[in-house]
């Protein structure tokens, strides 16, 4: 074993040596007949050879990683990848962020289409997908609004010959018992083949959070938060396809679900300072969302070389919000503003969204693939509401349209070297009425796009992977035209009034990737990736005093240059492969670190939002010889990190350890028990900021509990 990949071994699982370590050398038994080459793969060595022959980084997660652990959510599959990261307390699902940026950053894909409006990925559940694709770099067939990356979720393909898919899992968490069913039917039939998914569940969740804040201006207190929440859903998806004669083929891809969710809090907030005084209040929210959607691809050969592929996307969503606050008294803090209030927030819109695309393929010598296309897409929200509890939440009318359009080429230099090239223009129009005010937002963007792979020797499995693209970020609907929001409690800087702000520029980053991969003979891979992006016209939600109306405020804003770079292990193979008298045991291991500066923002800690310095994963799974029992884990980990959003603003985000472990009875070929523990060892997660000028000063620091997570689940083929 060479020293470099020693270093990604190491480096990856999070050691400094492994003494010891040596590949096993099989010996050369002496042929008898020569049956010439023979070669077994599984469904994961497939998924590792498209990553391996993909000219742009890619890395693909197949159905045998997806439901190996047991997954209740798409999240927490995610969540193990290299270079990901979710959100939020633990088991609570967030934000997906790729190498550690925030929201907006990482584009998410659904069959290959933009998301919904409205749609959240913990809305699949893990029987529904296929596949998942990891894209290091944009594309210009994938788009550019990718500054940290694109993740491209495949949904289930029908397969003839293989028997449904039934599951039946309950589980438990803080004494709250939950249901879940899935079931995955294939159509046998001709010349129509498909699959049908349909999940459906009946989830309880806890939560309990306590929020202490010291100001200089209002008085110190505590808030005590506990709510029980109940969500019910189904979630049924389609994918039917028709194969003609001449390389035709129509695609229809229905969606359809529909959740409702009901939670009731209690809250209490209690002064620190002479006169103690106390108030409380009970919060009731009920909320319905519903969604269908149809996406089409119709593919045709129109001769020996070219090939073209139309596809669509038709779809409407509803949301429909109330949350009652009662209860308050009107107790009055020492600053002489109430410590809560009673009133209530709501929110209904409904949108709707249509997109057509075109692409035209054509295959030349010599390896070359010519690939250029049109795409065409249109977003309108309708929403009303008198409060908004989050960011993106508002009341406006507004509507979006893109259009896009690019070519690339991809094609083999010669057994050394393959090459990609693409470039792609894209419009974004943003307009709405808010107030009866009309707001505008107009950007076009360039990005040209290159990728290149190096095999050092054309016999090896050993390769260099560089791309320079640029690639960019656009500011969301709600960053633009959202309304004038007033707080519901005290008006703090840790409680502003929100606003958007229409002259938003788009964020644009330059960016440059360096990967070696070393793909093992006997299956698995090492690989090390940097990346660097630079960024202009970093977007990012400030807080500042208006003396006018006397009221802190937050709006986004363009608030100057950035940078972000780091790197990325990863380790996967069978530990015999190293030592010869070990266990066969699969490990899967990965490591992130980065680092990351905004210019306009004093140091230390001047780092993009909510990016920790590094992430990583460690996983091992074991299939017993002597019982049917297959027993794996996985320990995820971030460490805590404080970002100085402006010279005033200081946010803390608390360390994220994550245990998960499993156990997999096979009782026949086509029944299996599985226990699931998520989150073994839980601990509070805790996050703050601070506010401090010359005059004034506040901080806040949240905890929020979270609990163990047992489940249990019957799978069956039938």
């Amino acid at each position: 074993m060479t020293p470099i990949s020693r270093l990604l071994l190491a480096a990856s699982c999070g050691v400094t040596a492994w003494p010891g370590l040596a590949l096993a050398q099989s010996a050369t038994p002496s042929p008898t007949t020569d049956l010439g080459r023979v070669e077994i793969r599984s469904n994961r060595n497939i998924d590792t050879e498209v990553r391996r022959e993909s000219t742009a980084s890619k890395i693909v997660i197949g159905r045998e990683e997806i439901e190996k652990q047991g997954d209740a959510t798409l999240s927490e599959v995610l969540k193990r990848l290299p270079g990901v990261t979710i959100g939020g307390a633990p088991g609570r699902g967030g934000a997906i962020r790729m190498r550690g940026l925030g929201n907006g950053y990482t584009q998410i894909l659904l069959d290959g289409e933009r998301m919904p409006p409205g749609f959240s990925v913990d809305s699949l559940t893990p029987e529904q997908v296929e596949k998942i694709e990891i894209l290091r770099s944009p594309t210009a067939e994938t788009g550019a609004r990718a500054i940290a990356g694109t993740i491209n979720i495949v949904l289930r393909e029908g397969q003839k010959a293989s028997p449904d898919d039934l599951k039946i899992t309950r589980s438990q968490e803080h004494g709250q018992d939950s249901s879940q069913v899935n079931w995955v039917h294939n159509l046998k039939t001709e010349p129509v083949t498909g699959t049908f998914t349909v999940s459906a569940m009946d989830n309880y969740r806890a939560d309990a959070s306590t929020i202490v804040t010291d100001s200089s201006q209002t008085t110190d207190r505590v808030r005590e938060s506990t709510s029980l929440g109940h969500r019910q859903a189904i979630h049924a998806n389609a994918r039917l396809q028709w194969k003609g004669e001449q390389g035709r083929s129509l695609t229809l891809m229905p969606f359809v679900m529909a959740s409702d969710w009901n939670s009731q809090l209690n809250a209490r907030v209690t002064t620190l300072e002479s006169p103690l005084v106390s108030d409380s209040i009970l919060s009731q929210t009920h909320s319905r969302f519903s969604m269908g959607r149809l996406n089409g691809q119709w593919s045709a050969r129109l001769s020996a070389d070219d090939r073209l592929e139309l596809r669509f996307g038709l779809g409407e969503s509803r949301y429909d919000y109330r949350m009652d606050q009662t209860g308050a008294s009107g107790v009055l803090s020492g600053s002489g503003q109430p410590l809560l209030r009673n009133g209530f927030e709501t929110q209904n819109f409904v949108d709707t969204s249509g997109s057509l695309n075109g692409k035209w393929t054509r295959a030349l010598d010599n390896g070359y693939q010519i690939v250029s296309g049109v795409e065409l897409e249109q977003v309108q929200r309708d929403e009303k509401g008198n409060a908004a509890s989050s960011e993106d939440a508002g009341n406006l009318n507004a509507k979006t349209r893109r259009w896009a359009a690019y070519t690339q080429d991809e094609f083999k230099i010669n057994a050394n070297w393959s090459a990609y090239g693409g470039l792609r223009y894209e419009s974004i129009l943003t307009e709405g009425t808010v107030n009866g005010v009309l707001k505008r937002n107009e950007s076009s963007i360039w990005t040209p796009l290159l990728h290149a792979v190096w095999k050092p020797d054309a016999q090896k499995r050993d390769q260099v992977r560089m791309s320079l693209t640029r690639s960019y970020k656009t500011p969301t609907l709600f960053n633009l035209m959202a309304r004038y929001v007033p707080s519901l409690g005290e008006n703090t800087w840790t409680q502003p009034d929100r606003t958007g702000n229409p002259d938003l520029k788009p964020e644009l980053a330059t960016g440059v990737d360096v990967a070696f991969e070393r793909y093992l003979d006997q299956g698995g891979l090492l690989s090390a990736n940097l990346f660097h992006r630079n960024i202009t016209n970093l977007i990012r939600y400030t807080t500042a005093y208006n003396s006018a109306t006397q009221r802190y405020i937050s709006s986004p804003a363009n608030v100057g240059d950035a940078y972000t770079q780091g790197v990325e292990l990863e380790a996967k193979f069978r530990l015999n492969q190293w030592m010869a008298d070990a266990l066969p045991v699969d490990i899967r291991a990965n490591t992130s670190f980065f680092h990351s500066q905004v210019k306009d923002v004093p140091g230390p800690n001047n780092r993009l939002d909510q990016q920790p310095s590094m992430t990583a994963n460690l996983g091992a799974d074991y299939r017993m010889r002597s019982l049917p029992l297959t027993l794996g884990g996985n320990l995820n980990w971030n460490p805590d990190y404080s970002t100085q959003r402006t010279e005033q603003q200081l946010n803390y985000q608390g360390v994220k350890r994550v245990v998960d472990v499993y156990g997999l009875w096979r009782f026949s070929a086509v029944t299996a028990l599985r226990l699931t523990v998520s989150n073994l060892v839980p601990r509070d997660y805790q996050t703050g900021s601070t506010f401090v000028n010359g005059a004034f000063r506040e901080w806040a620091q949240t905890t929020d509990r979270n609990w163990r997570n047992l489940q249990l689940r019957l799978e069956m083929k039938i």
